[in-house]
């Protein structure tokens, strides 16, 4: 039986019509190679405006694994490491790309997938001499692997401790639209931008083909970073195919709006779920959720829907993730909502 919908991700749908269009309608136009074209330059001019940066470097790679193990990289000596949390996307589902790189990740405990300035402070405090790894930057991801999202104290915060500390401070942006659409944000994107040395804007997550936007405002770590790049292939030929999409998502609020649909719809779920009695593993704000049903109902919703079951609550009962994106119907959401009712 084939399913009716799948909640397994954010990325299971093609591209955004208009992203799709651009690229039919640049196809013969030539153009530089290895992120050099005029789409590119474009894309990066409009980002540098919306982070209100004209002096931050804007480059376009494929995936957010690349962009972490590329960023990561270039950011740290040998023996320095990464403060992460313990659920981070480098920690847990990367395999081992930073460590592969020669860095260690330090994961710290976080039940909601944020990381605290204490535990910063903690673990630098903890690693006291060369006869251990340096910890030299701070991981965080915004919205989180929970799908909770970071405020504007929180970040200032981290940020803080981390330049009192000689650290840098990254954000893994792959949900970022979600995060910061979220109604449990009061931070925009210049500000987040502000607070921390590099980010990425996902844009694989949030209606393009594929691609993520890495941006670095600490003008140190801009130098030579193409060589990085290039070393680890990710200097594409055809780089203004990234260019293009992020020039679409960037030309006007598309972005933004279509991160703001996928909340929409995971508000609905959480709205619906809620009314039928049942809790949820964290409170999540954007568009990944994880109810908590019994076992036997989750065997029954696999029949005809998509999803993840994250976690083991207890014999009976099972955390299970169910993510929205920028495509998913209205209609798929309340037939889901209805179906789980009937159960």
């Amino acid at each position: 039986m084939s399913l009716e919908h799948n909640f397994f991700d954010d990325y299971s749908e093609g591209a955004h019509p208009r992203i799709l269009e651009a690229l039919n309608k640049s196809n013969l136009t030539q153009e530089t190679g290895y992120g050099e074209d005029s789409f590119s330059s474009e894309a990066a001019n409009f980002i540098r405006d919306r982070i209100k940066n004209p002096n931050a470097a804007v480059h376009f790679v494929s995936s957010g694994t690349q962009a972490n193990l590329i960023i990561l990289a270039s950011m740290m000596k040998p023996y320095e490491a990464v403060i992460a949390a313990k659920t981070a996307h480098i920690n847990v589902h990367e395999a081992g790309a930073i460590e592969a790189t020669g860095h260690k990740v330090i994961s710290v405990d976080s039940g909601d997938g944020k990381i605290k300035p204490e535990q910063v402070l903690q673990t630098v405090k903890f690693h006291t001499d060369e006869h251990m790894v340096k910890p030299k930057v701070v991981f965080i991801s915004d919205a989180t692997e929970l799908g909770t999202v970071y405020t504007k104290q929180e970040l200032e915060d981290l940020s803080k401790v981390c330049k009192e500390n000689g650290l840098y401070l990254y954000l893994d942006g792959a949900r970022l639209g979600s995060a910061l659409t979220s109604g449990a944000s009061d931070i925009t994107l210049p500000e987040v931008s502000n607070l921390v040395d590099v980010f990425y804007i996902g844009g694989t997550k949030n209606g393009a083909l594929l691609g993520e936007a890495i941006v670095i405002n600490n003008p140190g770590l801009q130098e030579d970073f193409r060589y990085h790049l290039k070393q680890k292939g990710a200097l594409l030929a055809k780089g203004r195919i990234l260019g293009i999409e992020f020039l679409e998502l960037f030309r006007d609020d598309l972005y933004f709006e279509l991160a703001s649909h996928a909340n929409q719809m995971a508000s609905q779920l959480i709205e619906g779920i809620t009314n039928l009695g049942y809790k949820f593993l964290v409170e999540s704000p954007t568009n990944q959720i994880f109810p908590i049903l019994p076992n036997r109902l989750i065997e029954r919703l696999k029949e005809r829907y998509g999803f993840y079951v994250w976690t083991e609550v207890d014999a009976e009962n099972s955390g299970i993730r169910l993510v929205t994106s920028w495509a998913t119907p209205e209609e798929a959401v309340a037939k889901f909502l209805s179906y789980l009712k009937s159960l």
